[in-house]
Order: C-alpha cells, then structure tokens, then sequence
C-alpha cells in the first residue's frame, strides 16, 4: 500500500514538472505573441532561448527537451509567414527554425548536464560531510554498544527509512534497533554485511520500502558499514590490547611479589628454625643464658612473618577495594601508646621524642588500622635511621582535621620519587640493602584514603617526614566530649 502511493506521489510530482514547464511556455508565447509586429523572427527565437533554459535549470532535462520542441511547434505556428499552420516557403525561414530546435535541444542539454553535474558535486560533497561525521563520532570509541548506537543513527538520518537495526556478532552478540519501540513484521528490503579481513562483524538491517535506494546511498551503506567495521576491529584490538597489558602487569607484580616476598619470608623463617633446632637439640641446655635469647629471637622473627604476611593480605584488600575501615570514636593518645610499647625492643636503639597531647579530641578511625599506619611508619623510619638518631611522632588539630607526622633523620629521598615511594613493591636503588616487601608504605596511604585523608612525605634539613590527615568530622558529626574523670576522697 506505502509504495502504491509513493509510486503515485511520484509520477504526480513529474506530470507537474512538465505542465509548469508547458504552462512557463506558453505564458512567453502569449508575451512575444503580442509583440509580433515589433520584433524580428530571429529575436524572437533569440528571447525563445531563455525560457527554455530556465525550465532546464529548474525542473530538469527530459522537461526541457519536451519543452525545445514544443518551442519548435509555437514558434512556427505564431511567428514564420503564413501564420497558424506549420508550412514554411521561404528557405531562410527553414533554416530559422532547424538552428532554432538544434540550438534549442543543445542548450537544453547543456544545462542539464550542468546541472547533474552540480547535483553531483553536492551529493559527492554531502556523503563526505556525513562520512567525515561518522568517522568524527567513531573516533577514539572502544565500546561496541557505543559503535553499534552511533552507526545506526547515522545510517538512520541518512536512509530516512522506517526503522534499522544492527546485529552485531562475536563472544557476546547483541542487536541494537532505532526506533527502539517499533519493528516491522515484514523482512528487511536491505542487508549490509560488516566485514573485515578476518570475517564479518555483523550486518546493517534496513527498512525502506519506497524510494528504493540510489547507487549512490547504496555506496554511501556500505561505506558506513566500512567504517563501523573498522571501528568494531580497532575496538576488539584495543580490548586485546587492555588484556594482554593487564596480563603482563600481573605477571610483573607476580615476579615482584615472588622475588621480594620469597627472600623476606626465608629470613625469619631460617631464624626460627635455626633457634628451633638449637633448642631442641641437647647442645643448648635449658638453664643456659642462650636460652632466653634464642625464645626471644623465636617471638621476634614470628612477629616479624606475621607483618609480613599481613601487609599481603591488607596489599590484596585495599587493591580489591574491600579495606572498609570500621571507624568508631576512638583516642589517638592510646593508639600511639600502644604502637610504641609494642614496638619498643625494635626502637631500643632510637631516641623517641613523642608530642601527641592528651587532650586531643576523640578521632573516627579504626583502632587496628591506624595502629598499622603508626606501626609501618615508625618501622620505616627504624629501617632507614640510623642508631641513636631521634625519631619523633607528633599529632595536632589543624582546622577540621588531625595532623600527624612521624619524622626521622634517616636518608633524604630524591624530590622525583617523593610520591613513588607510596607505590606498592617500589624500592630506592640505595636503600636496597634494607629488608622489606616496599608493601608499608603502600598500605598506609591505602588506609588513610580510605578515612578520607592524605598522606604524603617531605624532606626535612634533618631528614625524612611523613605527614597524613584525615578528618574529625564523621558522617556529619563533630568529635564527642570526653567524660572527665574525678576522684572521690
């Protein structure tokens, strides 16, 4: 039924070209028609020529032929002697009338072809600016739905038709169709397969009963299924890409984990199993002064395996994003305290300067997990120090928020790798000589963030500092009171 009446439409639409053109000519005749007497035949088949290539320019070349001889027939009839019949006895008169039709069909032509070549021109100029578009609106993407959107909407405004969809394959095949809420029953009057070298991608479904599609918005279809192609390969090479990076990436922190991980845990554990074995053989009886000394170095190094193998864990857990940090209003005072009566054989040969003011008020963090923060940074510090140098650890409000800083008079750190050093498995080429994963620092900034602070360090003229803040502030809620202890007598 649509293409019935799109049929219809146009055969109206070309009957009507030629009855303008018809109409246009015979307003000129009736025009010269009264001028007769004042004008010469060759001046009127002079003016005769302009009409005719008005209508050629406007309403196309088969108009303007019909129109050249239709010119042909009134000029004869109204103007060569004898009038109102078509026989000419003058010779002069004949030849009048074969330039006439010849120059008349030539122009007619000549125009038409000028203007097939313009329309050309602007077809040829309109495809480039609609590919020139799609291949703007595809550059860069690396999302296959994204593609399949953007081609289909493009085919869409260029086809004008009823309704495309795009059916594209692969490990996770998907279709996408405009408009979304409407889909004909009847076939599809056009496929366009979106092919590679590899083999095809998918295909462009078009409905477009009528008008059926021109040579040139056939070519301008699979052009854009050319480039949709190319942007659904780059697409699938960029993903290739992504995971053969990733892939790589874990296999270097792999190796970095092994190499690393594999020495530091063989060190303790080669120290307990030799105290181990001392203890247990009859060499070492239990009343020797050796005895304590080889327990003591048993507990340290089992200390030690257990930081280690905790730091993995919490590295694993911060790099999943499940480090949620149970925050309750807690006292830092304590929190140092407890850090630095924890760690104090490893700070017997440090001289600690401690500046954390009793009447701080009740910070939101997790008690276990700003322990860790403390006990990585004193133990950074410890590490890189040297003996009976000061390590100081202070903390004081700053706005809204806690400062806290633990500094040392260890090595300065080159101002380039200030901010690499919090980067997991990264290590000095000078400090290499020191043990560790490179994991500490790491998780501290991990688990700062994750309170919402900052952690970053600075070189001091006396060595090296670690500053973080985090805020006092929690869910909208200022610190609360502290209870204030009194003594009844």
């Amino acid at each position: 039924m649509n293409s019935t009446i799109m049929r219809s439409s146009n055969f109206f639409l070309q009957f009507s070209r030629y009855l303008l053109a018809w109409g246009f000519i015979a307003l000129v005749t009736a025009f010269l028609f009264l001028l007769r007497e004042m004008l010469d035949t060759a001046l009127v088949a002079l003016l005769y020529l302009i009409p005719l290539g008005l209508i050629t320019a406007f309403w196309g070349l088969a108009p303007g032929i019909t129109s050249a001889f239709l010119t042909f027939l009134t000029f004869n009839y109204f103007f060569i002697k004898p009038y109102y019949n078509f026989s000419v006895h003058r010779p002069t008169d004949v030849v009048i009338l074969v330039i006439f039709l010849i120059v008349a069909i030539v122009i007619s032509q000549l125009v038409g072809r000028m203007q097939s070549s313009l329309a050309a021109a602007t077809a040829r100029e309109r495809e480039a600016t609609q590919l020139y578009e799609l291949s703007t609106a595809l550059a860069g993407l690396h999302d296959r739905l994204t593609i399949a959107e953007i081609l289909a909407r493009q085919v869409q405004n260029v086809s004008h038709g009823e309704a495309v969809e795009l059916h594209i394959s692969g490990a996770e095949p998907f279709a996408f169709r405009l408009p979304e809420s409407h889909q004909p029953s009847r076939p599809p009057e056009w496929i366009i397969s979106i092919q590679v070298a590899r083999g095809t991608l998918g295909e462009i479904r078009l409905w477009r009963a009528a008008p059926a599609l021109t040579s040139g918005e056939k070519r301008l279809m699979q052009t854009f299924a050319s480039q949709g192609a190319l942007a659904l390969e780059r697409a699938r090479l960029a993903q290739a890409e992504s995971r053969a990076r990733i892939l790589e990436e874990s296999d270097r922190l792999k190796s970095a984990i092994l190499s690393s991980v594999s020495h530091e845990l063989r060190t303790p554990l080669s120290t307990i199993k030799a105290a181990a074995s001392s203890l247990r053989s009859n060499e070492v009886s239990w009343d020797s002064a050796a005895r304590p000394e080889l327990v003591a170095a048993i507990d340290d190094e089992a200390d030690h395996l257990n930081m280690l193998v905790g730091n993995l864990l919490d590295m694993s857990r911060i790099e999943a994003g499940v480090l949620k940090p149970k925050r309750e209003w807690n006292i830092l005072p304590e929190i140092v305290e407890s850090v630095l009566a924890r760690m104090r054989r490893l700070t017997d040969e440090h001289q600690l300067e401690v500046d954390v003011p009793e009447n701080l008020p009740l910070v939101p963090v997790d008690y276990i997990q700003m322990e860790q923060v403390f006990t990585n940074l004193l133990s950074n510090s410890v590490k890189y120090a040297p003996e009976k140098t000061v390590i100081r650890v202070r903390a004081f409000v700053e706005g809204d928020a806690v400062h806290a800083v633990v500094s040392n008079q260890g090595p300065q750190v080159p101002q380039e790798h200030l901010e690499r050093i919090f980067d997991k498995f990264f290590r000095l080429s000078e400090t290499d000589r020191v043990t560790g994963t490179g994991l500490g620092l790491s998780i501290c900034k991990g688990i700062i963030e994750a309170h919402g602070g900052h952690l970053w360090a600075e070189n001091t003229p006396e060595g090296l500092a670690f500053h973080f803040t985090f805020p006092l502030i929690w869910e909208g809620v200022s610190p609360p009171q502290m209870p204030i202890d009194t003594e009844i007598e």
